[in-house]
């Protein structure tokens, strides 16, 4: 059994006691103060992304060969799809032969094309142009190689709408190795139709593919002019 501690005995545990309970908690408040981790942070925030406008490629409206502008489609190699016109068809244009014009080496040829259907449509782009034998016929040389200067527009044709492009039909007998032979007819595939339509033009052109001597520009709003 434990003898009982004296008064003073007691009052010395006590204080022992309580100096030792105020060291304890002075150690748990200093180790708190050190060890306090710093706010958790969450996942960084997402990049902000802004998307700088595209540079607009013009917009036309043809009406009865006058052009309107219009607002601009995002520039890309083909127009962002949107809500709007489906593109013409071969089955609602028509082409015909335009305004004319030569200069030394060089004929240019506009051919128009008009929108024959009921409901208004879309042009982007070039056509294929090339000599052929007849409607239907086989081609003949090489088809119209692509005149970039200048940019592709989307056009919206209504109906009775027209747009043209700028053939240009360069001197045969200027290429050495030519193979020349007559053409009578013209081959057009609209921008974005396998479909076809012809026009009946007369030239000397090479029967071999290897010299293209045709040029065409992309679609354009109106009848065209050949200056």
């Amino acid at each position: 059994m434990i003898p009982s501690l004296t008064s003073a005995a007691r009052k010395r545990a006590a204080a022992g006691l309580a100096s030792a309970c105020g060291t304890i908690a002075a150690c748990g408040l200093i180790a708190a103060c050190g060890s306090t981790s710093a706010p958790a942070q969450g996942a960084p925030p997402a990049k902000a992304v802004t998307s700088a406008p595209a540079s607009a490629a013009s917009t036309t409206t043809s009406t009865s060969g006058t052009a309107s502008p219009s607002a601009s489609p995002t520039a890309t190699s083909q127009p962002a799809a949107q809500a709007g016109p489906a593109g013409c068809l071969a089955s609602g244009l028509q082409a015909q032969l335009g305004a004319g014009q030569g200069t030394a080496g060089t004929i240019y040829q506009v051919i128009v094309l008009t929108n024959t259907s009921a409901a208004s449509c879309t042009l982007y782009g070039y056509p294929g142009v090339s000599f052929v034998t007849g409607v239907g016929g086989a081609e003949v040389g090489a088809p119209a190689a692509r005149d970039r200067a200048v940019a592709p527009a989307l056009l919206t044709l209504v109906p009775g709408g027209k747009a043209n492009v700028l053939l240009a039909i360069h001197d045969a007998g200027a290429f050495p190795d030519c193979k020349l032979t007559d053409a009578d007819w013209l081959r057009i595939y609209p921008p974005g139709d396998y479909g076809s339509l012809y026009v009946q033009y007369n030239a000397q052109t090479c029967a071999n593919p290897a010299n293209p001597i045709l040029t065409v520009t992309a679609a354009a709003a109106g009848a065209g002019s050949a200056s």
